[in-house]
């Protein structure tokens, strides 16, 4: 079928303007200037006073499928990225079993596909052991990218991936670390594949492990200095080799500034922030408890106002969620040296970076960093990321001025308590379409699970 949107202000690869898209089975037919007739056969849908954005893209979600179906599952997390405007999610590989390898990948794609609401890609998993042959295959089966969890270790009875400051046990393969890296590098440069890395530095966090009675012990106990020596090794490999090397939920004034020193060393680096680090500190302990730890944690005011403003200026270039949801028994149950660390955030990905961009006089930007950039960084643009003949039809129509809670009840994944309770937005996501088929209206999902389908980088 044909669908033409019109009467929205569209973001246009030369800015926003008035115009209207037309629609053709999956794909983008034309942008059109505003005064011309629908096409006779085309189903008409009004954005007037509305703005129509790419489709968001996750790039780091944990959807907890397969292990964890109790904290989530692959509906509810594309009904959760669905309802705010996000249309591809990009999955992490440390589901149990993890992905490290083609086999595993494969079977991830085909339970997961019957339960995706919009499109979905899938990072694999490099251990300490892996081969340049393993991860040329997970490649080609489809992986967006290799992620490197470094002082996370391999469980080999279950396949899991688990952070351990001891990785004597047994059933234990120890991290990777840059060492692996280092060695694995060359090949993956030959690959063109992107590595993308927890980075914080394992021999840090264990030299300074303690025990956690308050927030000020998690953040003792995960200094900003991890990260910066992390990133300062990654970024020494990456100038050496050529390795392209994607940073992770950035949380430190540190590590931003180890990262731009490398990239003035010729790294090829590109730095991921979250809305949580970039709307709280750790002044906001005290109101939200458990829900707002993680790893690596949210960070002090002046760190909070570093990764701001390193966004403004376009050193970071992508904001994801690290949507990690677990049950209300881990989080709201648990005493703080108890509670797993995560939040769920993908509804909200959108409109907190909608929020951002307003507040600094463009609340246009928001695009570039949910959509743009990591279509780019990914190898999946232009057929994400972008309004424009010949790219998927996957757009986000937004309405300012409306406020938006990041209520409990509005929530869709199956934690519905995170770390962004309670802000408020300026806008409201008022239709999201994925590949032409209307997938939310208004905060609510609409489409049909087994719609999503797996995205790849281009060749």
């Amino acid at each position: 079928m044909r669908r033409l949107i019109r009467g929205g202000t569209v973001l246009t690869e030369d800015g926003p303007r008035r115009a209207q898209i037309l629609i053709s089975g999956d794909l983008i037919e034309a942008v059109l200037d505003p005064g011309l007739e629908a096409p006779a056969d085309a189903e008409v849908f009004e954005a007037e006073g509305w703005w129509v954005m790419p489709g968001g893209i996750d790039a780091h979600v944990h959807s907890r499928d397969p292990g964890f179906p109790d904290k989530e599952d692959f509906d509810s997390l594309t009904a959760a990225a669905a309802a705010g405007g996000i249309t591809t999610v990009v999955d992490m590989p440390n589901t149990v079993p993890a992905v490290a390898s083609a086999h595993l990948l494969r079977d991830k794609a085909a339970l997961v596909q019957a339960r995706a609401r919009v499109d979905f890609g899938l990072w694999g998993l490099v251990r300490s052991t892996s081969s340049p042959e393993a991860l040329a295959d997970l490649l080609a089966a489809g992986a967006v990218g290799l992620k490197a969890y470094l002082g996370y270790a391999f469980r080999s009875s279950d396949g899991s991936v688990r952070y351990s400051a001891d990785s004597a046990a047994p059933d234990l393969e120890a991290p990777p670390d840059y060492g692996s890296l280092a060695r694995l590098a060359p090949a993956l440069v030959g690959m063109d594949a992107l590595l993308a890395v927890h980075a914080e530095d394992a021999q840090m966090l264990r030299e300074f492990a303690r025990p956690i009675k308050d927030y000020e012990d998690i953040l003792a106990g995960r200094p900003d200095l991890a990260e910066a020596m992390a990133i300062s090794a990654l970024g020494l490999i990456s100038s050496r080799t050529a390795l392209k090397v994607h940073i992770a939920h950035l949380s430190s004034a540190s590590g931003l500034r180890a990262a731009l020193l490398a990239r003035s060393d010729g790294a090829d680096l590109s730095l991921e922030t979250c809305p949580q680090y970039l709307h709280l500190s750790a002044a906001d302990y005290p109101r939200l408890g458990a829900l707002m730890k993680m790893n690596p944690p949210i960070r002090t005011e002046a760190d909070r106002a570093a990764l701001l403003q390193g966004l403004l200026a376009g050193e970071i270039s992508i904001v994801a969620t690290d949507h990690a949801p677990h049950t209300d028994a881990e989080k709201l149950q648990a005493s703080l040296a108890d509670a797993h660390p995560g939040s769920p955030g993908v509804q909200t990905l959108y409109l907190s970076c909608l929020e951002i961009a307003q507040r600094q006089g463009d609340a246009w930007r928001a695009a570039a960093w949910a959509s743009v950039e990591p279509a780019r960084r990914l190898g999946l643009w232009p057929q994400k990321g972008r309004l424009g003949p010949g790219s998927d039809a996957d757009l986000t129509l937004v309405e300012p001025g409306p406020e938006t809670v990041a209520s409990v009840e509005a929530m869709q994944s199956r934690q519905r308590h995170g770390a962004l309770m309670d802000q408020r937005f300026g806008f409201a996501v008022r239709a999201v379409f994925s590949r032409g088929q209307l997938v939310a209206q208004d905060g609510r999902p609409c489409g049909p699970a087994g719609w999503g389908r797996m995205v790849r980088p281009h060749s």
